[in-house]
Order: structure tokens, then C-alpha cells, then sequence
């Protein structure tokens, strides 16, 4: 394998630690950031540390935003009695991106994990609880799988005896996709969120 200068190989090294970027696609990066011009270089290289500068957590629900709340948080249209729990800031995107939801969201940042040594005050459950007055009902959008079903069941544990309505979004097997290859846990959802035709 061929030596790459100082620069570069520091480049290729930096980019590899981004997820999902392997040493071939950090070359790929990193010779393509040689190449383009050197303003376009350095739009990319500010616009990163402007993001990481001015990008931080909302302090009511904890997803992105450059303000102490974010917009979602702030406007006044929103339904203010449903919150809609998610595990990752990237979640409320998805979310959002559906058009179906208009309440407000709260992000755990993580699900109860006892192989990753994470339980659940190591969540942000009790900002979430200090959040229930004036909530009709709690929906719990975290993901079908062991944690995410740990994590949901454990916040319909503690909310429902406060007399908050407790939801959990329907998983099932995706439009487009073949029976024989979902597995247990998604074809059971599947069966546990059917409706009627």
C-alpha cells in the first residue's frame, strides 16, 4: 500500500471516523476535497465548525437547534398536549418528514441498554416526566428492537399511573418488502397492529 504524505494521510484518517466511512470511501473523500477548488474546500470545512459551534440541543425537548428552544418547541400552532418520544434528534426528522404528526417531541438520546450499561438515568427520562402537565398522551416512537422495547415499555410503566394516555407507534412489515425476509419481532408487530379493511 502506497504512503500518503502527511496531510493527506491525517485527511483520510479524520475522514474515516465518520460513520459509516471506510478507509476506501475516506480516500475517495479526501481526494475529492483535493481536487475541487480551494474556496469550495474551505465553505466545507467552515460550514462544519459553524455547525458544531452553533448547533446544540433545545432545552425543552433536547433536538437540534441553534436557539435555547428549538422552532418545533416554540411554535404555537403545534398540539402542546401529545409528545411524541424518540431515541435520536435524528428521529424527529423522519418524524417530521411524514407530515402526519403535529405535536411535540422529546429525545432520550439513547434507549435502556443493560449490555451497554445504560439505564434509565442515563436517558433523559425525568425531563420528561417534568414535562407531562398538560399532556393527554405520551407516544413512544423508539425503535422495534430489544432496547426500544425496553425503553418503552419502562416509560409506559412509569407514565400511566400519572394518568397519561401511553402509545406506542405500529411497526410492521414495510411496503415493498417480502414476507420471508422480515423477522420475528417485525412480522409480530405486524400482527399486533393490524386494522381493519
Amino acid at each position: 500500500m502506497a504512503a500518503y504524505i502527511e496531510s493527506l494521510a491525517k485527511l483520510i484518517n479524520e475522514l474515516s471516523k465518520l460513520p459509516g466511512v471506510g478507509k476506501r470511501s475516506a480516500t475517495r473523500l479526501a481526494y475529492y476535497i483535493l481536487e475541487i477548488e480551494k474556496s469550495e474546500a474551505m465553505n466545507l470545512a467552515e460550514a462544519i465548525v459553524e455547525a458544531r459551534e452553533n448547533v446544540k440541543f433545545c432545552s425543552e425537548c433536547g433536538d437540534f437547534s441553534q436557539e435555547e428552544i428549538c422552532t418545533i418547541c416554540s411554535d404555537h400552532k403545534r398540539v402542546k398536549s401529545q409528545i411524541c418520544v424518540v431515541s435520536d434528534p435524528r428521529d424527529v426528522g423522519a418524524m417530521e418528514r411524514t407530515g402526519e404528526y403535529n405535536g411535540l417531541y422529546h429525545v432520550l438520546h439513547g434507549t435502556i441498554s443493560p449490555n451497554n450499561n445504560k439505564g434509565p438515568d442515563d436517558i433523559r427520562l425525568k425531563e420528561l416526566l417534568a414535562r407531562l402537565e398538560g399532556v393527554d398522551e405520551v407516544i413512544v416512537a423508539t425503535n422495534p428492537d430489544l432496547e426500544g422495547e425496553a425503553t418503552a415499555m419502562y416509560i409506559a410503566k412509569i407514565i400511566k399511573p400519572l394518568g397519561v394516555k401511553v402509545t406506542r407507534i405500529a411497526h410492521g412489515v414495510p411496503v415493498g418488502s417480502d414476507l420471508q425476509y422480515a423477522d420475528e419481532i417485525t412480522l409480530g408487530r405486524a400482527f399486533l397492529g393490524r386494522v381493519s379493511l
